[in-house]
Formats: structure tokens, sequence, C-alpha cells
């Protein structure tokens, strides 16, 4: 779906922010773009989507050099949100999706109304302008916009930025029905709850650079320390040990009367990335 190689950009002398990417994309795959601010993230996200040209190396869509790409046809089977809401202010939501929407072939269009109820957009809200909407109703909007044209190619740019615990929640919830459908997914985000839930593999950029990529597990269980921490009861007293994980294959090696909890000591994406990169997230 996508094929990146060598790709680099550079916003004039002295100031290039991509040295030499190479990463694919499978079809019907949820992909993470994770990085800190200023990494490249959102650069990369506008030379996938046309936005940027001039850029050096090879960017592939659907099977086609980006760089080539200059009909309708190809860009019309992607949909992108990007990270602040594009939207109309002066028309309500109805108005700015009929709007969008009128750039596709209508049997490719999907229905306004049930794409604002599937967002939970608030009903009495539906006609007024968009300029009255809280920040989160934006993005329900932009997201609603994204999806209306029944993209192939999905591309969100912080796509739960603005939400509420319950938006973040339906966000993902859609994301993951359009991955079902066969949609491919193309996620910026330094989320890292997001990107642990949704993505099947992610990628860390820093600097312009990748320093890593693989599934969240996998990132996960190679940077272990392969330890778990038990609570337990014994003799009326609570305790905790710290174990390597490989030692309770023969069972728990100390005495106790019940066990309250194990954890894994296994490090979060976060944690990851700043030991890849040095860097934080945010």
């Amino acid at each position: 779906m996508i094929a990146v190689k060598d790709l680099t950009f550079s916003y004039g002398k002295d100031k290039q922010a991509l040295h030499g990417l190479h990463f694919t994309v499978e079809d019907g795959e949820i992909f993470g773009f994770l990085g800190p601010n200023g990494s490249g993230k959102s650069t990369t996200q506008k030379i996938l989507t046309g936005i940027l040209r001039g850029y050096g190396g090879t960017v592939s869509l659907f099977g086609q050099d980006v760089s080539a790409a200059r009909g309708q046809e190809f860009f019309q089977k992607t949909g992108v949100l990007f990270e602040f809401p594009y939207l109309y202010a002066n028309l309500s939501a109805v108005d700015n999706l009929n709007y969008f929407a009128s750039f596709y072939p209508k049997e490719q269009r999907r229905d306004v109304g049930e794409l604002l109820d599937m967002l939970e957009l608030k009903p009495g809200f539906l006609k007024k302008p968009v300029s009255t909407y809280s920040k989160g109703m934006r993005q329900r909007v932009s997201m609603a916009r994204a999806l209306v044209s029944n993209p192939r190619l999905l591309f969100l740019d912080e796509p739960t930025s603005g939400l509420d615990p319950s938006g973040a929640v339906l966000f993902r919830k859609i994301i993951a029905q359009e991955r079902k459908k066969g949609t491919t997914v193309f996620i910026t985000t330094h989320n890292m709850m997001d990107a642990d839930l949704l993505c099947d593999r992610v990628a860390f950029i820093s600097n312009g650079n990748l320093a890593a990529l693989d599934t969240p597990r996998r990132l996960k269980e190679k940077n272990s320390s392969h330890r778990v921490v038990i609570d337990y009861l014994y003799q009326g007293q609570r305790k905790t040990k710290t174990l390597e994980a490989r030692s309770l294959e023969a069972g728990l090696p100390f005495a106790h009367d019940e066990i309250i909890s194990i954890h894994s000591q296994e490090p979060t994406l976060e944690d990851i990335f700043i030991q890849y990169t040095g860097r934080g997230l945010s």
C-alpha cells in the first residue's frame, strides 16, 4: 500500500528534516508513526499525501509514485484527518460534509447523517455553524470529513487530540472498524495509548531518522527486564517479591498463603522511545 525508500527532505540550507527514511505499510494495516514535536512526523505525512513536493528518494501509494500522481482518481482513494480541523467555520457540520463529499464520485460517498450519528455529534449542533463547536466537536466533524469518501487509505494526524476519554474510545473503535473493512490506516501521533491499542506496527522517528520499527508487543518484549513483581500474603502480613519471570516455571519459590497480584515489569512504549532516542514524546 505504501512504500518509502531513502526519503529525504529539507526546508532549506542546514534544515534537513528527513534523513533517508525506509519503510513499508501493508494493505489493511494500522501503522503508527510516533515521535516528539519537530521529529519529522508531519513532514512525512505531508509528503505521503502529496502536499509537500521536492523530496528525495521514492514514495509510492497503491503501487504508483506519488511525485507522478496528478489525477483526481489517485487522491480520491485517500482520506486525511489533519491535526488542526480544516473546516469552514461559517458552515454547519452537514454543509461542510456535503461540500467536501461533492469532490468524490456519488457511488463512493458515505451518508453524511449516518457518519455524524456514528461520531455522536450532538443533534442540536448539526446545522449550527462550526464556529460554535468545541474543539472535540470539530474533531468529530473532521473525522467525518476524512471518512466521507470511503477511502482505501486513511491518514490520521493526532486523531484523538482535543477529545475527552469517551471520545477517544469512540475514535479508536471507529479506526478499528475501518481496518476490518480493509482500509489501511497511517497514524502520526505522540499518544502512546492510541499506538499501543490500535497499531499493528509502530515506527519511532527522532530528528528525521527511524530509531525502531516493530510491533508494540515485540518492542516491549525485546526491551523488557523479564521480571515480575508479586504481592502476596503470608502469616497475616502483606509482602512483595521481584523475581525473574523464568523462575516461575518451577512454581513460586517462596512460602505464601495468598497471591494478591502479579505484574510484569515490561516497559511502556514511551519508555522504549526514550531508550532508543533519548527524547520524550511531548
